[in-house]
C-alpha cells in the first residue's frame, strides 16, 4: 500500500452546479487564462485596485477546481507579466507580495487536490521571496498528476522566445546544436516549460479581446474565448461554458476538407 496521500476532490461549487458532460476528446487539454479586470472591478466599487487582486484569488481557485472536474489537464495563469513592472510602485509591491502569499496560503490545498504547481517566467527583478515560494510549491507538488497549474510570474511571450533563442544560440556557438538541424521541435525545448503542451483554449476575462503577449508560441492554434465578466466575477461555471464553446469549434490546424454545397 502506498504512503502517498490520495488526491481529494475539490470543494463543490456553492450553487451545486456540476460540470457539463463533454466527451473526453472534446475537452481542451491545456487552458491558458488571462485574469483581467481586477483593478477595474475594484474601482467600479469605489475600492483601491489592490482589492480587485485580492478578490481574484478565489476565482483562480474555483477555476482550477472546475478544470479538475471537467478534465482539463493543464491550466496556465498569467499572474504577473514582464510589462506589469510599468505599473505604480505601490501596485507592483503589492502584486509581488500577493503572489508570494497566495502560493504560501494555497499550496497545501493544491497539493491535496493533486495539482502540480509549476513556474514560468524570468528570474531577474523578481523578489527572492517570490522565487522561493514558487520553487517550494514546485518541489512539494512535483509528483502530482491530476492537473498542472503553471503560474506565469514575470512572464512575457516575447521574452520567453528571446530567452530561448539566446540559449539556443549559445548551444550552437558551443557546437552542441547543428544550426542546419534547428526545427520548431528543437526550438521548443528551450522554452520555459518545454514539456507543456500547446494551448488548446485561451480564456480572457473583462471584455478585452487580445492575447497581451501571453504564451504566443504555445497558443499559435488556440481557440480564443473572451468573457465580459471581470476576473473577480469569474468562477468554474464560466470555464465550463468556455469548454462547451471549445467543444463546438472545428479545429483544422490549417487544413480543410472540400464540402461543396448542394
Amino acid at each position: 500500500m502506498s504512503d502517498v496521500p490520495q488526491p481529494v476532490a475539490p470543494y463543490p461549487h456553492p450553487s451545486g452546479a456540476r460540470p457539463p458532460a463533454i466527451p473526453r476528446q472534446f475537452v481542451p487539454r491545456h487552458v491558458a487564462v488571462v485574469m483581467d479586470g481586477n483593478g477595474r472591478w475594484a474601482n467600479a466599487r469605489g475600492l483601491p485596485r489592490v482589492e480587485g487582486h485580492k478578490a481574484g484569488e478565489a476565482s483562480l481557485l474555483d477555476v482550477v477546481a472546475g478544470a479538475i472536474e471537467v478534465g482539463v489537464e493543464y491550466v496556465s495563469a498569467y499572474a504577473f507579466s514582464t510589462e506589469n513592472w510599468s505599473r505604480s510602485p505601490d501596485e507592483v509591491r503589492f502584486l509581488m507580495g500577493f503572489n508570494r502569499d497566495v502560493l504560501r496560503r494555497r499550496r497545501d490545498l493544491m497539493d491535496s487536490w493533486g495539482v502540480r504547481v509549476r513556474w514560468a517566467g524570468r528570474r531577474p527583478r523578481l523578489w527572492r521571496s517570490v522565487i522561493a515560494e514558487l520553487e517550494e510549491a514546485e518541489r512539494r507538488t512535483r509528483h502530482n498528476t491530476v492537473c498542472t497549474l503553471t503560474m506565469c510570474v514575470n512572464y512575457g511571450g516575447r521574452a520567453e522566445i528571446a530567452d530561448a533563442a539566446a540559449a539556443l544560440a549559445k548551444d550552437v556557438a558551443a557546437g552542441r546544436v547543428n544550426p542546419d538541424r534547428i526545427s520548431e521541435k528543437v526550438f521548443a525545448r528551450y522554452l520555459d516549460e518545454p514539456d507543456l503542451p500547446d494551448v488548446d483554449l485561451f480564456l480572457r476575462s473583462s471584455g478585452e479581446q487580445r492575447t497581451s503577449n501571453f504564451m504566443i508560441w504555445q497558443a499559435a492554434y488556440a481557440e480564443l474565448v473572451f468573457l465580459e465578466e471581470a476576473w473577480p466575477d469569474v468562477d468554474r461555471r464560466h470555464l465550463w461554458r468556455a469548454v462547451e464553446e471549445y467543444a463546438r469549434r472545428d479545429r483544422r490546424y490549417g487544413g480543410a476538407v472540400d464540402q461543396p454545397t448542394t
